[in-house]
């Protein structure tokens, strides 16, 4: 009964056992470019256009801060001589009344004659 048993469950292994069916070979294509020469000078083309505007726009930009700091120090240069210039007119207000006018003017030894004053009617 042990050799029976065997059998059965030697050709019960065989009966599962995939036998390979011969596949129809395959004609091997010959392998495509994957990327063609057109292809590759249109890269070469957009990839150089991409790094020229982009070098543009960072000089143009460079270009712009430049002009920006010579405005900005103008701006203070104007600034400073507009302060400069309201100083000195408020100096020539404070040096232009009557009496420092008529205190320099005996300074220097002249003296206020009514005969020679002739009035002149202010603007």
């Amino acid at each position: 009964m042990a050799l029976e048993q065997r059998r059965i469950v030697s050709s019960y292994i065989r009966e599962q056992e995939i036998h390979d069916i011969p596949q129809q070979q395959q004609q091997k294509q010959p392998l495509r470019k994957r990327v063609s020469s057109g292809e590759k000078l249109i890269f070469v083309l957009f990839s150089t256009i991409l790094v020229l505007f982009s070098s543009m726009i960072l000089h143009t930009q460079a270009q712009i801060n430049d002009v920006n700091r010579e405005v900005q120090v103008l701006d203070r240069s104007i600034m400073e001589t507009k302060k400069e210039n309201a100083d000195l007119a408020i100096e020539v207000k404070e040096k232009s009344t009557y009496e420092r006018v008529w205190e320099k003017a005996k300074e220097l030894g002249l003296d206020l004659d009514k005969n020679n004053v002739k009035v002149v009617s202010g603007q």
